[in-house]
Formats: structure tokens, sequence, C-alpha cells
């Protein structure tokens, strides 16, 4: 497929956006996504596309993070593998699943991506209510965490949309720390997840590199100032948009199919 200079526009500029708010937030598939079904990929093709697209945003994010995830090896060694061994099952599941049914899927992952994106201002103050405290002591979580790494991958392989959401949230109930350290160990654990997953769809899956071309150096910036981002500015004007985006992308969806 032959990209014109608008559609590159438009990936290059929603590909930043999206790694902004994956560094800050979680979510920003719910941009992407629909901008490369914007410019005519199929769903699944788009889906593919758009987790070997974002990798770099994830990595800008974390190098952005740097400091805050000092002292949190064993964590990522330890909710990493678990995260890849997710993700390995959840890419194999999309490989086998067909056009049809990921489209058929495909609109309720996206409103349930919105509605956890929308809810994430709850999540938080409900966490930072429960005290959670700043001593940075070596808690990964238990079995839970372990467990729960593994369905966090293999989502964030299948489909991945506000997967950021969801890991801080599972973070913030299972592991005490602050939730700036929890933010920089989601970045990472996301990371590893998509790296994993892309890994895999490059080798097996319908990758289309135009579409990759034009997303992803703007993802990588767009994740080192996602970072500065959330240190600074409330994100809720941004997080409204996303979700009002990401439902009108689902409804289209649910009538157009």
């Amino acid at each position: 497929m032959t990209l014109g200079g608008g559609d590159v526009a438009l990936l290059a500029g929603t590909g930043f956006v999206a790694g902004a708010i994956n560094a800050a937030a979680g979510g920003g598939s719910l941009l992407s996504f629909p901008a490369l079904l914007a410019v005519g990929y199929p769903a699944l093709d788009a889906n593919v596309t758009n987790t070997v697209a974002l990798c770099p945003g994830y990595a800008g994010g974390v190098l952005g993070y740097r400091r805050e995830l000092a002292g949190q090896r064993r964590r990522v060694l330890r909710l990493g593998g678990a995260m890849a061994a997710g993700s390995i099952a959840g890419a194999a599941l999309l490989a086998v699943s067909s056009r049809g049914l990921f489209r058929a899927i495909v609109p309720g992952l996206v409103l349930a991506a919105c509605l956890l994106l929308a809810a994430q201002p709850w999540v938080t103050r409900w966490l930072e209510a429960r005290g959670m405290g700043a001593d940075g002591r070596d808690d990964d979580g238990g079995p839970a965490m372990l467990g729960l790494s593994v369905v966090a991958g293999a989502y964030g392989a299948y489909f991945g949309a506000a997967l950021g959401v969801l890991l801080l949230a599972l973070l913030g109930t299972l592991v005490a720390d602050t939730l700036q350290r929890l933010n920089a160990l989601k970045g990472l654990l996301s990371l590893i997840a998509n790296w994993v997953a892309a890994a895999a769809f490059i080798a097996f899956a319908p990758v289309h590199w135009e579409a990759v071309a034009a997303l992803a150096p703007a993802s990588l910036l767009g994740g080192r100032a996602g970072v500065v981002v959330a240190r600074r500015l409330p994100d809720s004007v941004l997080r409204a948009l996303v979700v009002a985006f990401g439902t009108g992308v689902a409804i289209y969806l649910i009538v157009s199919g």
C-alpha cells in the first residue's frame, strides 16, 4: 500500500501524540490504531503494524524515567519475564485469529480500553487514598502480580490499547511504592511486552513497513516528551479527547461491520 503525503503527516502526528500518551498515562493506541484504520489498513493489519510502530515510543518513555527505575531490577526481571511469556501467547492467539473474528472483537476491545482510560483519574485517586508508601521497599507483588502479568502480557500482544492503564492499576494495588516509580515500571513492562509481540509479528504477521516508517520515529520523540508532560501537566482534557475519539471509532466499526 502506498501512503500519500497527507497519510504520512497524519500517522507521524498521531505517532508523536500516541508515544507521549503511552509514556504519560497509557492509551496511545486509541489514537494510532484508528489512524491506521483511517488511512485504509484492515483491522488486523493495523493492530499488528501499530504494535511494531509504537515500540520506539515505549523506549523513549523508559529512557526518560531512568531515575525512577533505579533499584527495581528484581521486579523488572520477575514481572518482565511473566509479561514476555504472556505476550508470546497473545501473539500466537492473534496469529490464528481470522480477520473477520478480529474485526468483530475490536469494537468491544476499543470500548473497554476507553473505559479503562476514562476511569484512570478515579483509579489514581483510589491508589493515593490507600497511602502507598514511598519507602521503595522491594515488594514485587507476590504470586498474584506474577500471574496477572502473564494475563496483561497476553492482552498487550493481542490488542494492547490501555495496557499501561491496566498495568498501573495492578501495580498500584499489589506493589508498595510511589506512583511515579510504578509508572516508570509500567512503561518498562509495556516495552517488554510490545517488543516480544513485535518480534513475533515481524516474523509471522502482516506488518506494513511504510506505516511503521511514519509512526515509529515520531513515537520515539513523543515518548520522551510524554515523561515531561507526566511530571508537569494535567492530562484530563487530553484523556477526554482520546476517549471520545476511541468511542467514535468503536461506534463506526460497529455500524460499518
